[in-house]
């Protein structure tokens, strides 16, 4: 396909994104909800809001909103787009995902674009291998795994068994039958990752890898395929993971992540164990176990 094609693909296919994300948006919320009344002969023939009633929320005309539901993105200013996060009681991942929408459909961009591979400087990996205790990571935002410390590999040691390289977190999640087990809150598990992939291409919309990746997960994961349609979006930096290691038995590890702001789209993330926990016992173990069979696995280029 000619470059010129492509990239008029692409804005299209942007220009459906918003229309979905705020269809689905108006879906969740009911008039009730938005504090507007309801009468009792009001048949409503669509679940939640109507674009008009929208509009009308965020002080906009009825014919700019259905315009720009339509991914007619031209012009639009802050303060349209602070009125209609207003009205979809949108949070602080889902405003900046209609925000990324529609730059990218009010914008000329280039096609969809194959990058180089990312590298981890060595600084940063000096930074991981001196985290004694603490299992970390670089990921970029299509979840690929750039790098990691000794213990890091060793915890993820099920994903690592996959030889595709780099590994991938959500290609582990939803293609290999381990996942489930290793994740012992699956669900939860799947769903922000997928918000995260969805996020993510919000964000760079012309990444041929993230795209060629969607679209592996699409055709192979049922699962996948429901939890993309939802057109969920979730920024998540902080919270709890439970572990079910196939050595070292259950761990409740607490993470952080932290963008790598010299290196974009690359983030730290790190996990620790409540001091005197079990879980911290089960990490321990885990790294004398990882010592003492470092030789067996596969540590990430670097």
């Amino acid at each position: 396909m000619a470059a010129g094609n492509d990239h008029r693909d692409t804005r299209g296919d942007v220009r459906g994104e918003i229309r979905e994300f705020l269809s689905t948006r108006r879906a969740r919320i009911s008039p009730e909800q938005a504090g507007l009344p309801v009468y009792g002969g009001d048949r409503r023939r669509v679940s939640g809001l109507r674009r008009e009633e929208v509009a009308l929320l965020a002080g906009i005309s009825s014919e700019y909103y259905t315009r720009l539901e339509r991914g007619n993105a031209t012009g639009v200013s802050e303060g349209v787009i602070d009125g209609i996060a207003q009205a979809l009681q949108l949070d602080e991942a889902e405003r900046t995902h209609l925000l990324d929408l529609l730059r990218t459909a009010g914008t000329t961009r280039p096609p969809r674009r194959r990058p180089a591979r990312q590298r981890v400087r060595p600084t940063v990996q000096r930074v991981l291998d001196s985290m004694v205790g603490t299992p970390a990571f670089v990921l970029n935002g299509r979840l690929d795994i750039l790098a990691a410390n000794d213990l890091g590999v060793a915890l993820y040691s099920p994903v690592y068994a996959d030889p595709v390289r780099p590994p991938n977190n959500a290609r582990f999640i939803f293609l290999d039958p381990h996942a489930t087990e290793f994740f012992r809150d699956w669900d939860k598990v799947a769903n922000d990752t997928v918000a995260l992939l969805r996020a993510e291409a919000g964000r760079d919309p012309y990444d041929r890898q993230l795209s060629d990746l969607v679209g592996e997960l699409s055709t192979r994961s049922e699962e996948f395929r429901g939890r993309w349609a939802a057109h969920h979006v979730r920024i998540h930096t902080t919270g709890v993971k439970r572990f079910h290691h196939p050595v070292v038995g259950d761990l409740e590890l607490a993470f952080e992540s932290f963008p790598l702001a010299a290196d974009p789209g690359q983030s730290l993330l790190t996990y620790t164990a409540e001091p005197g926990s079990p879980s911290q016992d089960a990490l321990n173990l885990l790294a004398s176990w990882a010592a003492n069979t470092a030789s067996l696995l596969e540590h990430p280029a670097r």
